[in-house]
């Protein structure tokens, strides 16, 4: 059976990303993350959390010493 979900909550995001709660809700502050609200619960759509990631910046690589 095929997941087709929409939307995580934001404890499944936060897992899903492999980051922490508090992060990803400093992310939601910062307006770099788009969440959602149904009701009490705050939502996060699949696909906003894969656009988000997509646009992190990337990791500068380390400089070899001299």
């Amino acid at each position: 059976m095929t997941d087709n979900r929409i939307f995580y909550s934001v404890n499944e995001a936060a897992k899903a990303a492999g980051i922490g709660l508090t992060k990803l809700r400093e992310e939601i502050a910062a307006e770099r993350l788009v969440a959602r609200k149904l009701g009490k619960r705050t939502l996060i759509k699949i696909s906003d959390l894969e656009s988000w990631a997509a646009n992190l910046p990337q990791a500068e690589r380390a400089r070899a010493a001299a």
